[in-house]
């Protein structure tokens, strides 16, 4: 009898030492519950027309990061887990509907939904259909959790209504920019912000950037603007820069805003400034030579006189004219000079008397600024005909013929046998 008491101990000792053993073995520990809620939500178009057909969007995200479940098979002698596996803890969604009330869902009911990880995201869309009255309805989200806390979340949907419409803040931008911008040079940018809501636009943020590295702002990138309340405005004064390799046309400068509700859901507006970029031909002369190098009076040559561009932007038609006193080509059509090239006006004239020329050329052209003209005084020295050779020879020509006319005309006349005087004197 003894002994089946003591047996009967040692089994009740032996099942305790069992059951703490396997609690030991199998422990489960939750780092976080997971839970469900709607992070945002999107009704497309933002206002419904009556019997209009449109869709709503939302966000569902798993707010446990690290719900997560731990177990061992093991204790060793110090009492630690020997080896530990780790597993996530999904959220089990049953469901997900849209209970509509007025608003009719098409397509609304999402039964044995799924599962979402700890910390992600998932959008779920209806489609829907606007009753025939105008106003503002709220259908309602409606998330079935399976072993959690259920979820209720009601959408605004506008239908044909202004009133709701402008309450909401929105950011009107009014730009003042010169009409044209040379490359190389720098220009303001005037934005007035007006906000053309009712009700407050706080935290605002401007952000540019530009469309080639040829353009930039001359200050900060990002700029804090002070708070809008309804109907108001504000002006913000921006700089740019350009160089001279920027190209000519249309560049882009890109404005992001970024500002807040008082609600503080965040709102985000793009803009573009479309900057003017148009090149300015400057014309110049380089050179001038003429053919031959030494003008005479008399003597037809060429004029060509090098035109240099030494502007932006490339000038195109262009003509030089002289007013030379002279007959011949006094006009001269270039063409197209683009920037830091020259180009020749060739003049082939006939000649005038000696003297200087004090005349002007006058070079037209177009570029992307319109049709100029710019007139250049220039000087011409023409060297008188030159006698000198002429003269040369009349003397010869005079010398020679006096010498005939002594030696065969007025000697043999004198002595009346031709004979030279001191010939005459040596026979007497």
């Amino acid at each position: 009898m003894q002994y089946e008491n003591n047996r009967s101990i040692n089994l009740f000792i032996a099942g305790i030492f069992i059951l703490l053993f396997a609690g030991a073995c199998c422990t489960h520990v939750f780092a976080a519950e997971p839970t469900v809620i709607i992070t945002d939500y999107k009704v497309t178009p933002s206002v419904l027309a009556p019997e209009g057909y449109g869709t709503i969007q939302v966000t569902l995200k798993n707010t446990a990061s690290s719900a997560s479940l731990r177990e061992s098979s093991g204790v060793s002698v110090s009492g630690e887990f020997q080896t530990t596996k780790s597993t996530d803890i999904p959220a089990i969604i049953d469901s997900v509907s849209l209970m509509g009330g007025e608003i009719r869902v098409i397509d609304g009911s999402y039964h044995h939904f799924g599962a979402i990880g700890p910390g992600q995201s998932l959008d779920v869309t209806f489609s829907i259909q606007a009753p025939k009255k105008e106003g503002l309805y709220f259908p309602e989200v409606w998330v079935e959790i399976n072993g959690g806390k259920n979820v209720r979340y009601p959408v605004p949907v506008n239908v044909n209504t202004a009133q709701y419409v402008m309450q909401s803040p929105t950011l009107v931008i009014y730009k003042e920019l010169p009409e044209s911008i040379n490359p190389g040079e720098s220009f303001p940018v005037v934005l007035i912000i007006r906000n053309a809501g009712e009700i407050r636009a706080s935290d605002i943020v401007l952000s540019t950037a530009t469309s080639t590295t040829s353009l930039g702002s001359k200050g900060p990138n990002t700029l804090t603007i002070e708070p809008l309340n309804g109907g108001e405005n504000r002006t913000v004064t921006l700089e740019f820069i350009t160089d001279r390799f920027v190209a000519v046309g249309l560049q882009k400068v890109l404005l992001a805003f970024d500002y807040k509700l008082p609600d503080g859901t965040a709102r985000h507006q793009e803009e573009t400034i479309e900057v003017p970029i148009m090149g300015k031909a400057e014309l110049g002369f380089v050179s001038v030579d003429t053919t031959p190098r030494r003008v005479t009076a008399g003597t037809p040559f060429d004029l060509t006189i090098r035109i240099e561009n030494t502007g932006t932007g490339e000038a195109k038609q262009v003509t030089a004219v002289i007013d030379l006193p002279m007959t011949g080509n006094r006009q001269s059509f270039i063409g197209k000079i683009k920037p830091n090239n020259d180009a020749p006006a060739l003049f082939m004239l006939d000649g005038g008397s000696g003297g200087t020329y004090e005349y002007h050329v006058t070079v037209t052209y177009t570029d992307d600024l319109g049709t100029h003209t710019v007139v250049f005084p220039m000087s011409l020295q023409v060297t008188p005909e030159d006698y000198t050779g002429t003269i040369v020879l009349v003397v010869i020509i005079v010398l020679v013929a006096g010498f005939i006319a002594y030696r065969y005309w007025y000697l043999p006349k004198k002595n009346g046998n031709g004979a030279l005087p001191w010939v005459k004197r040596n026979s007497k």
